[in-house]
Parts: C-alpha cells; sequence; structure tokens
C-alpha cells in the first residue's frame, strides 16, 4: 500500500524541482529525503523520477502520484476544518428518534429552535415506538426521546438525561357532568367507557396507566383504541368515552372536548433523553438537550 506521507515527499521533489530544496523545505536530509523516495519507488513498482540534466523529472507514475498526493493534501484540510466544526458545534449530524406524544408537543418546537441557532447542524428525525435504546447501542440512533419506569436503565453506551416529568390529563367531551370541576378524582370515572391509545413507548406508558387505574379501585372498561392522542380527543368528542392522554399529547387540544387535572392518584411519565455516549458531549449535542429540557419543561 502507498504511503502518504512518502507521497508528500515525493510531491515536495516534483514542486521544487530538485531533492535538497525539498530537503530544506521540509527540514529533512538529502539522505532522509532520497531513503523516502527509494521506498515510495517499491511500493509503487515503478521509477517515479529520471535525471534531466542536474534536475530530477518525474515519470509518467512520479506526476500521478505527486498530483494525488495534492488532492489528498486538499482533503486532510477540508475534513480539518470539518472536524473543528463538529467539534465547535457548527456543524454535523445528529439522529433523532422520538415515540408519537412527544411529535406533538415536544420534538417540533424543540427542532425550530434548535435549527434556528444551530443551522449548519442536520437533524436526521424519525418517529418510533419501540427498540429506541437498542438503536442507539446499535449505534443506529444518536439521541432517542424514551419514557422511564421507577428506574432508569442502564445500558452500556448510553447515557439518560431527565427531561420533564409528563402528568397525565383526562379528556371530558365537553358536555360532560364532570367537565366543571377543576381536577377529577381517577376513582369518579370508574364506571366511564375508556378511549386509550394503543400507541405506547415500550408499554412503560400502559403498565403505568394500569398501575394508576388498580390505585383508583377499578379496571376499565375499554370502548376502543386509537393510534394517537388527536384521534383519542376526536373519538371523546364523539362521546364513545373518556380518556387519559399525557400533557406533552395536548398542545393541540380538539374543540369537542374539555381538558382537566386528575389526582388521586395522578399518572406522571418521566421523559428522558437517551444520548450515545459518543456524541453525548459534542457542543451540538449538549445544545439540542439543552433545547428538549427547556421546551418539554
Amino acid at each position: 500500500m502507498l504511503d502518504v506521507r512518502r507521497m508528500q515527499v515525493l510531491r515536495a521533489v516534483v514542486t521544487s524541482g530538485s531533492v535538497s530544496a525539498a530537503a530544506t523545505n521540509l527540514g529533512y536530509t538529502p539522505s532522509a529525503i532520497s531513503q523516502q523516495l527509494s521506498t515510495l519507488e517499491r511500493e509503487a513498482g515503478v521509477p517515479l523520477l529520471e535525471k534531466v540534466g542536474r534536475g530530477l523529472k518525474p515519470t509518467p507514475a512520479g506526476l500521478l502520484l505527486a498530483e494525488r498526493a495534492g488532492q489528498i493534501s486538499e482533503l486532510l484540510s477540508s475534513a480539518e476544518v470539518e472536524l473543528a466544526d463538529i467539534r465547535a458545534g457548527r456543524t454535523g449530524l445528529l439522529r433523532v428518534r422520538f415515540f408519537h406524544t412527544a411529535s406533538v408537543g415536544l420534538i417540533p418546537a424543540a427542532v425550530a429552535k434548535f435549527r434556528a441557532e444551530h443551522p449548519e447542524v442536520q437533524l436526521d428525525l424519525r418517529m418510533q415506538e419501540v427498540g429506541l435504546v437498542d438503536d442507539l447501542v446499535a449505534g443506529e440512533s444518536d439521541v432517542a426521546i424514551v419514557v422511564v419506569g421507577s428506574r432508569v436503565p442502564e445500558r452500556r453506551g448510553v447515557r439518560f438525561v431527565h427531561l420533564a416529568d409528563d402528568p397525565y390529563r383526562v379528556v371530558l367531551p365537553k358536555n360532560h357532568p364532570m367537565a366543571g370541576q377543576d381536577s377529577i378524582d381517577l376513582a369518579q370515572l370508574a364506571a366511564e367507557p375508556w378511549v386509550n391509545s394503543a400507541v405506547t413507548s415500550d408499554d412503560i406508558c400502559a403498565q403505568l396507566l394500569q398501575e394508576a387505574y388498580a390505585s383508583a379501585g377499578f379496571k376499565p372498561k375499554v370502548a376502543l383504541e386509537t393510534d394517537g392522542s388527536y384521534s383519542t380527543q376526536g373519538f371523546v368528542a364523539a362521546e364513545l368515552g373518556v380518556a387519559l392522554v399525557p400533557r406533552l399529547g395536548l398542545d393541540v387540544v380538539h374543540p369537542g372536548v374539555v381538558v382537566r387535572a386528575v389526582r388521586r392518584p395522578e399518572p406522571v411519565r418521566r421523559l428522558y433523553a437517551a444520548v450515545r455516549e459518543a456524541v453525548a458531549d459534542r457542543p451540538a449535542t449538549r445544545s439540542l438537550l439543552a433545547t428538549l429540557h427547556e421546551v418539554a419543561s
């Protein structure tokens, strides 16, 4: 395999016209330059220089390698500039994954703010419901918005950063008898039909709600399951039942419903950003996490 450093030595000889001039320019001895050239010729398998009078002239193979050495030098310089930009948070790519309700009240506002502050950083955004942390471990994403249970998981190569606690709210039809209350005990809704969202984040949300229902002393009568928070509101507005929806999923409220606080208990999701350790300390990543925390809070 050709050695890039020896190719740069050849380029210096070709551009200066002699070994001694190249040695002066590079800070080497003429003997060291000659040794580098001899080794490069063996690697190339063809002569690279020929004597012309008192000077040296590149053969076609030597001219080719000298030109390629110049191109490589330009690429390396460009790479150094790009790396400096990444270190400074001025550019780069962050692959961000998030579940459904995060796409309602968190991701759009956070992305808009981040892009305004970091227009050179590219965001690869994708909504998904399962396998968020597994993709981080596999190196297929960089940041994932996840719901964490009672204990923060430990995964090799992944850092978990708390964003906010996201309490659930009860969504009622506008003409519901309890619509005038500021807050509602969950047990008051035991006899109601329920509209539940089938979309959860790795089933932690489903477990959280089941624990809340059990704590209130009832098992819900599920009228139907929907595919998202706004469709849930639509069915509630049509009086098919009531629903518990995270506050994050209520950025847009259906005109046919009212939203009230729920208590005894108040289910609360814990939102975290799971971050791949390899990118966690980059300025762009830290800025994105700060933006997510600000919007989520």
